[in-house]
């Protein structure tokens, strides 16, 4: 069988080199073929509980694209969340009908809502709720992007790493505020033509808030609804 038009055709695609690994995309001039070279073309990430942790680490740079994006979509429901979100004043507790421990210095507590009608001292009586009062779904989850590096000042110093909005907008903070549903991205960059190690880790929806309570709104994202 003749294969000699398919070999060609390879060659005009990817170089003579035939190599499409990342490490070999500079040396085929093949870099519009490397997975999340672009904003345009990222790799994507799909997170759908919070709080959630993303972990990258990898090289990026000389015979690799310099530049790597991933665009994070965030598609949380209120249900889905492995933490309690506290109101302002308010700590999370957790009701249990299983007896404390024995060495324990508290007392086991039996709830008697007849009895609890009038204030004592200055305390008033409680109200039980089956469920709490949770942000709506307008709100707010975090974006908190930490450069871990990698502990060599001569490659840590040329790699950036960014945020960016669903418009594609450089975020000018590490930490950003984007809705339930929504997408933002992350941007590795390759500041020197050197093989470049890297070490991030970005949490997504460590807070849930709602729009009043975020205190900084230089954080919050350009709003993008789906």
């Amino acid at each position: 069988m003749d294969v000699t038009e398919q070999i060609l055709q390879q060659h005009i695609l990817y170089g003579a080199s035939d190599n499409t690994a990342p490490q070999g995309l500079s040396a085929s001039k093949s870099l519009n073929f490397a997975n999340g070279a672009s904003i345009q073309r990222p790799d994507k990430q799909r997170v759908t509980v919070i709080p959630f942790t993303l972990k990258y680490q990898g090289s990026t740079g000389l015979f690799g694209a310099e530049n790597y994006f991933i665009r994070v979509e965030s598609d949380v429901p209120l249900d889905f969340t492995n933490k309690c979100f506290e109101e302002a004043g308010w700590e999370c507790a957790q009701l249990s009908e299983e007896p404390f421990d024995p060495s324990s210095v508290y007392q086991d507590a039996v709830i008697d809502e007849t009895k609890d009608i009038t204030t004592i001292n200055t305390y008033v009586p409680a109200t039980m709720k089956d469920s709490v009062t949770r942000p709506d779904a307008d709100s707010y989850i975090s974006v908190d992007l930490d450069n871990l590096k990698t502990g060599n000042t001569y490659i840590d110093s040329w790699l950036d790493v960014r945020l960016y909005t669903s418009q594609r907008e450089e975020h000018p903070y590490d930490k950003m505020y984007v809705r339930l549903k929504d997408y933002f991205y992350i941007g590795f960059h390759a500041r020197n033509t050197r093989r470049l190690d890297y070490n991030v880790k970005a949490v997504i929806g460590n807070q849930l808030i709602n729009a009043s309570a975020i205190e900084d709104t230089r954080y919050i994202a350009k709003i993008n609804r789906r």
